[in-house]
């Protein structure tokens, strides 16, 4: 009995947080060891299915790196990265839209389906759900020298997001599956980051939230220990001075994109833990890190 009034004060606890959410939109970036541990990816479904069914509209954007990788490998061509962007010739572009469109995200449709969901698989090609142009990044050279412009071929940024389509998926009660694929005004495929697609999409439906799944505790500060909140002013200084370094970079100027945006609360969660997205949403302590202005 003792053990039952417990789980009934944990359903207690999260009923505030279930009736602020009711109806709002929360974007979830699926990636990292989630999307491979197959308890971890059975748990994630579990938790998209629970915020449906409470009324909580999910809509998740996913990665597919290593899976990328794996294909490119068996058809020997070498990865490369600049700056933590892969370079994406024509041939690398077809691999990638063949893997995250064909494979990784009919995967995951599956997987919360089979749970008991009702998802449905989305590119940016759909409903011409994102635009794009070609990426360029600039490199410092030398002191006085100007910065290099380094070609990444068929890689993008957002330009748009269409939110029509999502609207009328969600309407009829599905559960929409991004994979981040845009097209351009010359109808080529972009490879674009996940993380910037999840915030690009998660500003226009102005989302009650964005959550980016990661492998990491979340952000840390100088002295390696979590940060559980902190503001968008903060975060900047964290940058400056170095604690915010690799990865976390471009994940942290994600969610300050999208804050600025129009969503409400942003965060950053070690996806290892189990049911860390409920564990965020509907307890006091959450995990992670939270981002606001």
């Amino acid at each position: 009995m003792k053990e039952s009034i417990e789980k009934a004060k944990i359903l207690i606890e999260s009923l505030p947080y279930i009736r602020a959410f009711y109806n709002k939109t929360v974007v979830i970036k699926y990636g990292g060891h989630a999307m491979v541990d197959e308890e971890l990816k059975k748990n994630f479904a579990l938790d998209i299915i629970l915020m449906k069914y409470i009324g909580i509209n999910p809509v998740i954007v996913h990665g597919g790196g290593p899976q990328i990788n794996k294909v490119l490998g068996r058809m020997q061509i070498k990865p490369s990265y600049v700056e933590g962007m892969r370079v994406t010739d024509t041939e690398t572009m077809d691999v990638v839209e063949m893997v995250l469109v064909g494979k990784v995200n009919k995967e995951i449709v599956g997987l919360i389906n089979h749970h008991g969901g009702k998802a449905v698989g989305l590119s940016g090609r759909d409903g011409d759900l994102i635009r794009a142009r070609k990426m360029t990044i600039q490199k410092s050279q030398a002191k006085d020298a100007p910065p290099e412009l380094i070609d990444l071929g068929r890689v993008g940024e957002v330009t748009k997001v269409n939110p029509d389509i999502l609207q009328t998926i969600q309407v009829q009660d599905f559960i929409p599956v991004i994979a981040p694929v845009g097209v351009g005004e010359d109808n080529f495929s972009y490879n674009i980051n996940a993380d910037l697609v999840a915030g690009a999409v998660a500003g226009h439906l102005k989302a009650a939230k964005l959550i980016l799944l990661t492998d990491v505790a979340g952000v840390l500060d100088k002295d390696s220990r979590l940060v559980g909140s902190l503001s968008s002013q903060e975060a900047d200084e964290l940058l400056a001075s170095g604690a915010i370094a690799g990865g976390m970079i471009p994940k942290v100027k994600c969610c300050q994109s999208a804050l600025i945006a129009g969503v409400a609360k942003t965060h950053i969660l070690d996806g290892r833990v189990e049911h860390a997205i409920l564990l965020e949403m509907f307890t006091h302590e959450g995990v992670g890190t939270e981002i606001v202005l």
